[in-house]
């Protein structure tokens, strides 16, 4: 078996003891066990669909794997057991239904077709295990993953149906936007002059500062992470307005000692569990008096990076606490002009 999309450079840092194990794809001899956050289904395919629908999911991954599979194994003990910001993401967006390429239990496709396990498993040509096929909420395919990616890959995966992008072009063609700066090493961040350094020191209850904060959570093997830097900031529009701000840039894991907008001492990771944060990268801003204003912890393209750079920098949050209504008053004003 060819293992798909793995590379040791997206497995080094703290996936290092499981680096040296995917060398060995020998047969395990322990059966594996599913999370316990997989969805508990009768294997209806269509009432899944639905109920993800009504939870606002995206929709439903159908996870065919097998027992004794050293790639499902890393794919449940690594990706989805270990990576905890993985896994937070995945939940948010998607219900995981497991099927067992050899079971007998009876299966309703998307499609309404009644099958079992193991004829479902034939039918999708699921032979290279783990297999992961997406669903959307109208039932249908819109991707499938082959094979065991690494967390970067994967987190990078999910990216690429979460935002859209499968409409637009490939997956292999969505993984060489990535184009970060020179790093220290493989697990660091990218650099920017730009940012703070530390010790940062963030309060602003008693004394406010000339300019408002963005924070960055991040993590080192981070495609959006990459896709941020490696373009987006790269933008001379972007350029300047991040000019007129502080910026700080944090580690999701980090043991990093600061002091938070509201005075209060802890560490980078502690922070960024407060604040609920799990995708990298999110952009937090903060007023000069260290109020929170927004937040982009999802997908964010170019076009939605410069809108809300230009809130924040205008204070127009102040008369539009609502960003969707500025944004709608921002289209209707620049409708009169063309």
């Amino acid at each position: 078996m060819t293992l798909i999309g793995y590379s040791t450079a997206a497995a080094t840092g703290h996936d290092d003891d499981w680096a040296n194990q995917l060398a060995d794809d020998t047969p395990i001899s322990e059966d594996l066990e599913y999370p316990e956050w997989f969805k508990a289904s009768f294997l209806d395919l269509r009432e899944d669909i639905q109920e993800a629908k009504q939870q606002d999911k995206l929709g439903v991954i159908v996870y065919f794997g097998q027992q004794h599979c050293p790639y499902c194994e890393y794919l449940l003990k690594i990706n989805w057991g270990q990576k905890q910001d993985i896994v937070e993401y995945t939940k948010h967006y998607f219900d995981v239904i497991a099927i067992n390429i050899w079971g007998q239990l009876p299966v309703v496709m998307p499609d309404g077709t009644e099958t079992t396990e193991r004829q479902y498993s034939e039918l999708e040509d699921t032979r290279f295990t783990p297999t992961l096929l997406f669903y959307n909420t109208e039932g249908k395919e819109i991707f499938r993953l082959r094979g065991y990616y690494p967390p970067y890959k994967f987190r990078a995966a999910l990216d690429y149906v979460i935002g859209g992008y499968y409409t637009q072009q490939n997956f292999s063609t969505y993984l060489e936007q990535a184009d970060p700066p020179e790093r220290f090493d493989l697990e660091g961040l990218n650099p920017n002059p730009l940012f703070t350094k530390p010790p940062h020191l963030l309060k602003r209850t008693h004394l406010e500062s000339e300019q408002p904060l963005l924070v960055l959570f991040e993590q080192g093997l981070c495609h959006a992470c990459d896709v941020l830097h490696g373009h987006h900031i790269k933008q001379a529009n972007i350029l300047n307005k991040l000019a007129q701000m502080e910026v700080v840039q944090l580690d999701i894991w980090s043991d990093t000692p600061l002091q938070t907008p509201n005075g209060q001492r802890m560490t980078a990771r502690q922070w960024a569990k407060n604040l609920n944060i799990f995708y990298t990268p999110s952009l937090v801003f903060f007023t000069q008096a260290g109020q929170e204003i927004i937040r982009l912890d999802s997908i964010t393209g170019l076009n939605r990076l410069h809108s809300v750079l230009q809130y924040v920098l205008s204070a127009d949050y102040e008369l539009y606490p609502n960003y969707q209504q500025w944004q709608a008053e921002q289209n209707l004003q620049q409708s009169c002009f063309d």
